[in-house]
């Protein structure tokens, strides 16, 4: 019996929990958190392109309203091409004149109400735009940035930039790429000519008869008539 009883217990304690070495529960509790902050972040880049994009198409329809306003300046009838027949004019001369002003007023304001159209639809758009921005800005995104903000500090990193310094980046690098399109255009057409030895463009040959030949070819055939003329007064027989 006591046998038996002592078998049990030495079972039970060769069965019993066994403890890791070291401080595994902290290191999965950070594995955790780093799986979650992962989660969040793609969340979080996910929105801030959303937002992102949508600044772009704000920007864009912002200019073309700007333009089409420029445009519809210049519709008045200053800047058509209607212009009045003298009053002095026959009188079938200045109906035909009445007709084809009438014409091009009409046409003129076809145009114009075709430009106030454009510009109320782009603003309608420019409008959805910032409301766009505004849902995702006060929503989603904040609620992603809040967790991603608050995991990132429970980890020890330091927080993400927030979302108008990122729009600010993302403009200067715009700005930045832009000028030196610029430039690399401008240095383009700017770029003079390499020229060679002989003062011409390297790789272009050089246009019409090189200076002096015309005049060089000329005194080749001098020269050859004057030995000419010289060896036939030589041959000539010399009178008696």
């Amino acid at each position: 019996m006591a046998n038996a009883v002592s078998a049990g217990s030495s079972s039970s304690a060769a069965n019993g929990p066994i403890l890791a070495a070291g401080d595994w529960t902290k290191d999965l509790i950070q594995l955790a958190k780093t799986a979650e902050l992962k989660k969040h972040a793609l969340t979080l880049q996910l929105h801030t392109a959303q937002i992102l994009s949508a600044h772009a198409s704000l920007d864009q329809k912002s200019k073309a309203i700007e333009d089409l306003k420029e445009q519809k300046n210049k519709f008045s009838p200053h800047s058509s091409p209607c212009q009045l027949a003298p009053l002095t004019a026959h009188p079938r001369r200045l109906e035909s004149e009445r007709t084809r002003l009438l014409n091009c007023l009409l046409e003129l304001n076809q145009d114009r109400d075709k430009a106030d159209l454009l510009e109320a639809t782009l603003s309608k758009e420019c409008t959805d735009l910032r409301q766009k921005i505004q849902t995702i800005t006060d929503g989603e995104y904040s609620v992603a940035k809040q967790d991603v903000d608050r995991l990132r500090q429970e980890l020890g990193q330091p927080p993400l930039p927030s979302l108008q310094e990122t729009l600010e980046e993302k403009s200067t690098q715009y700005l930045k790429e832009l000028r030196l399109q610029t430039e690399k255009a401008a240095n383009k057409r700017g770029a003079p000519d390499e020229l060679g030895p002989d003062g011409q463009p390297v790789g272009k040959r050089p246009r019409g008869r090189p200076k002096g030949s015309k005049t060089t070819k000329h005194k080749g055939k001098e020269s050859a008539q004057t030995a000419a003329s010289t060896s036939a007064n030589a041959s000539a027989p010399v009178p008696s």
